[in-house]
């Protein structure tokens, strides 16, 4: 199976520009999984509610069509961040498109410093998407520094997560070989570059894309500077076998009881 990440570095409130940057990155490319960044159409540093309100879509938008598109191309499921508006609400999203066909929504659970006031935190529990045999579950950016999130994926069989990020701490990629360590899963850490000076705020994006292996080994890792893709192949069996030796099962071992806290 191939997987990989696709690092970009996004202009503000210029969608089909951002387009065009992911398009040109995947010319030639295929896959069978790729990840794009959190918000990879919009940018991330919203100065207002009614900005994010402006470059928020529906499920079926741009988005989609775009994802759909690249789908088709690569022959890859693709999961890109977007603000998804959805009644009266702002969530930060990701879509996961195979093929024609949006096979659903995960909304962020825990948001990042203003995210609060810009996005709904998710109303849902992470879920599990199962494409061509393969458990794929999704965690957006801030996600990964609560272990109770891809826990809860690895149990429902997750076998990869992906993870498309706007990083601007340097902790993730370093705990992303423990979180894969302990769950025995793969992930595809999708982060973009560059600065976004907007407002009150100032945001340097810390590139560093990775692809971690289920040992916590890194398979790749990109550039702080630059944008590009990578692919590799994998072993999804491994990621199967929950086994660390002859007498430790990472599950089985588990004692529910004793973790009410």
């Amino acid at each position: 199976m191939k997987i990989g990440y696709v690092q970009t570095h996004p202009v503000f409130g210029a969608k089909e520009t951002n387009f065009e940057q992911v398009n040109g990155l995947l010319k030639g490319v295929k896959a069978d999984l790729l990840v794009l960044p959190e918000l990879f159409s919009t940018g991330y540093t919203f100065v207002s509610k009614t900005e994010v309100q402006s470059l928020s879509e529906e499920s079926d938008g741009s988005i989609f069509q775009f994802l759909k598109e690249q789908s088709q191309k690569t022959g890859a499921v693709l999961i890109g961040g977007f603000a998804e508006k959805d009644v009266d609400k702002i969530y930060n999203s990701a879509m996961i498109v195979y093929k024609k066909k949006n096979l659903g929504i995960y909304r962020k659970i825990h948001l990042y410093y203003k995210e609060k006031e810009w996005f709904s935190p998710g109303d849902k529990t992470p879920e599990v998407f199962k494409v061509n045999g393969i458990n794929i579950g999704v965690m957006i950016c801030f996600d990964w520094f609560f272990p109770e999130t891809i826990r809860t994926l690895a149990l429902q069989e997750a076998e990869i997560i992906a993870h498309p990020s706007n990083l601007v701490l340097p902790y993730c990629q370093k705990a992303m070989e423990t979180r894969c360590l302990v769950n025995r899963v793969y992930a595809i850490t999708s982060n973009r570059i560059g600065r976004e000076q907007r407002g009150e705020d100032d945001f340097t994006f810390t590139g560093g894309s990775q692809i971690t292996s289920y040992t916590g080994e890194i398979l790749s890792s990109s550039q702080k500077n630059n944008i590009g893709i990578a692919v590799v192949e994998i072993d999804i069996e491994k990621a199967r076998d929950k086994h660390l030796n002859l007498y430790n099962n990472i599950f089985e071992d588990r004692r529910p009881e004793f973790y009410k806290l």
